[in-house]
């Protein structure tokens, strides 16, 4: 095998010092124009790569991100982790992405894992955090921001959309259309983000003086979802509209009610969903849903959690606005 080039092979190539060659290869550090073309130019020919874990061993900093899911199978998630990584790659930082379910005992089993990779930064997407652990990552360090959760006993930053305010517009939408015997189909009822959403539907369904016609539970997942829309719907006595927690289900339940029951959607059903994933626009769907700011809130992610890397703690929620797309099923 040939032997390993370093820095001090590229320096001595280049005529620089190692510390420039450190500064060329350190994203954000000093250096000329000159030096930054003499030093790439040896690191070509000679076929260097720095060591980034030698390198995070003088300075303590891995430039790893520690990023937690607990499902990909919805849309949303692989948009986000998506952007995500773009955005924390611009920042000199590379992504670590764990699996898990969202039990405490697998959070905090993974977790524990990541730390042991002296990541410099958590994600926790669509995962709870017990405030044991979230102490735990207080303790070494290693500060942690919730992605489309919120979880006040934690102690941790949150990033939210203005999951309440969505699901009082779904409330309004299907009020406004004349919709009288309406349904609601719940995500996972462990989840802030269930449960905000459902707060404000039925908020909004008090305020104009009518209650909720039928309610079953999804769970988030393609199984849940269409088990709730048999249930809902097979009988003549059904709702004429539906607000179904994320779109992940909705399509689900368009599926049955269109394939499985006969139903017309919006004729016999309007339907509405939440999220704003690429198939709700999709002509097979042309979904109605209630579209959360992606973008906005990964920045507000990336942040948030780089801030506190540096240093400062900034421990609070931010709430991202929502906004209503207009599509053909309701």
């Amino acid at each position: 095998m040939p032997e390993k080039v370093t820095s001090a092979d590229v320096a001595r190539r280049a005529g620089v010092s190692r510390s420039a060659v450190s500064r060329v290869f350190t994203k954000g550090a000093s250096a000329s124009a000159a030096t930054v073309e003499k030093v790439q130019k040896a690191a070509a020919e000679l076929g260097y790569r720095p060591n980034t874990l030698a390198r995070s061993l003088l300075t303590g900093r891995s430039r790893i991100i520690g990023v937690v899911v607990a499902y990909l199978d919805n849309q949303f998630y692989p948009q986000v982790l998506e952007r995500l990584c773009h955005a924390l790659e611009d920042h000199g930082y590379r992504v670590m992405v764990f699996m898990t379910s969202n039990t405490d005992r697998d959070v905090e089993n993974v977790v524990k894992g990541i730390l042991d990779h002296q990541v410099d930064g958590l994600v926790l997407a669509s995962v709870s955090l017990t405030s044991d652990l979230t102490a735990q990552c207080q303790a070494g360090g290693v500060p942690v921001v919730l992605f489309n959760r919120r979880q006040a006993d934690a102690g941790a930053c949150a990033v939210v959309s203005e999951n309440h305010a969505g699901g009082r517009m779904a409330a309004d939408h299907l009020l406004g259309r004349g919709a009288k015997r309406i349904g609601y189909i719940a995500g996972w009822e462990g989840a802030s983000t269930q449960r905000e959403r459902e707060a404000g539907f039925l908020e909004g369904l008090r305020a104009a003086g009518q209650g909720l016609f039928a309610r079953d539970v999804g769970d988030f997942n393609d199984a849940g979802a269409r088990d709730a829309a048999l249930a809902m719907f097979k009988s003549d006595s059904r709702p004429d509209a539906v607000f179904v927690a994320n779109d992940h289900m909705a399509v689900t339940v368009m599926d049955v009610l269109r394939f499985e029951l006969g139903l017309s959607v919006p004729d016999d059903v309007a339907v509405i969903g939440f999220d704003d994933v690429p198939a709700a626009g999709w002509r097979a769907y042309d979904l109605t849903t209630i579209a959360q700011d992606t973008d906005a809130m990964v920045d507000a992610t990336v942040d948030r959690l780089l801030t506190m890397v540096e240093g400062s703690d900034i421990r609070r929620t931010i709430e991202v606005p929502v906004r209503l797309i207009k599509r053909s099923s309701a």
